[in-house]
């Protein structure tokens, strides 16, 4: 699959590169790493990367404003991406042909050629085999890239502390600081946390509900983030301190936005992806994401996980 995807490319002379909404690291990592690795291989090729941005993020990247024309003749590739509802700018079926590449479980079957493997710990990890694949069909690797590959699977693997990483994911990171990237730098920029997301967060530790069996929870309304002049996505980065807590088993983080309720699911060892997907979502077996419309609704995610942790 690696060689069709690496022929689709060579083929191709216009690329335009999606990702997930509320990109994360790893989205902007192997979405614009890719955008780099192509952008150094092939200097003839115009390629773009589109989506919204994420003010935390732009440090690493900036993204393209692409017009709808320029996708009739484009090669559409989707990164680290698992359902079609969640790629950023829906206008990626209007290219000749679709490319997915991702991590996640592959429920969502989308695009012409589909490389998934649900053993990776970051899709910008997979797009570094890409480039092992390709490297000797002329794919080049620069600092530039190696910085975003980096940063990508240091997100998705919680800075390799998130069980997804394997002996491999230490190998090809260490091949990518091998680059020169000044890796102290890019982790202060993704791990520094503004002072009112700071004070939100005593706030979540003096308000989270543990129960008996393991199950933890907290709910942040509307009126908590105005509060704290708190953003939902500012807020949802706060989800993996209830993991250290001693007892917790598996955790929900709930924000409020406008129109819904965003549900974090984590997890130490009981599969949740399930549940997840039960209220419209999904994701990976020990982390995951869904959506609810009420409050009602999210205390019904609270008491089937309090199940699945008596279970387990």
């Amino acid at each position: 699959m690696k060689r069709q995807i690496l022929e689709e490319i060579k083929a191709n002379n216009t690329i335009i590169i999606h990702r997930h909404v509320r990109p994360d690291p790893d989205a902007y990592g192997s979405q614009c790493g890719l955008a780099e690795l192509l952008k150094a291989s092939y200097p003839d090729k115009t390629i773009y990367v589109v989506g919204e941005s994420d003010p935390a993020l732009d440090f690493l990247y900036k993204m393209d404003i692409v017009e709808d024309e320029i996708y009739k003749e484009a090669l559409v590739i989707v990164c680290d991406t698992a359902n079609q509802a969640r790629i950023s700018d829906q206008r990626y079926k209007n290219g000749k042909k679709l490319i997915k590449i991702d991590h996640h479980p592959n429920e969502d079957q989308y695009g012409d050629l589909l490389w998934v493997d649900t053993s990776a710990s970051a899709t910008s990890e997979m797009i570094y085999e890409l480039y092992l694949e390709g490297k000797e069909f002329g794919l080049v690797l620069t600092k530039k890239a190696a910085k975003l590959l980096f940063a990508g699977i240091v997100g998705d693997t919680g800075r390799f502390l998130f069980p997804s990483t394997t002996e491999k994911t230490f190998r090809y990171a260490s091949a990518l600081i091998s680059e020169g990237i000044e890796f102290t730098p890019l982790y202060n920029e993704l791990y520094k946390t503004k002072r009112n997301v700071a004070k939100l967060s005593g706030y979540v530790l003096q308000n989270f509900t543990l129960s008996s069996s393991g199950a933890a929870s907290m709910f942040i309304t509307k009126d908590i983030l105005a509060e704290y002049g708190v953003t939902p996505s500012e807020a949802s980065q706060l989800v993996g301190i209830l993991g250290d807590i001693e007892g917790v088993k598996s955790w929900v983080f709930f924000v409020e936005e406008e129109k819904q309720i965003r549900v974090r699911l984590r997890s130490k060892n009981i599969v949740i992806n399930q549940l997840a997907k039960k209220y419209n979502g999904g994701g990976h077996p020990l982390a995951s994401g869904a959506s609810v419309y009420s409050w009602e609704e999210a205390k019904q995610v609270v008491n089937d996980l309090e199940e699945l942790c008596q279970q387990n």
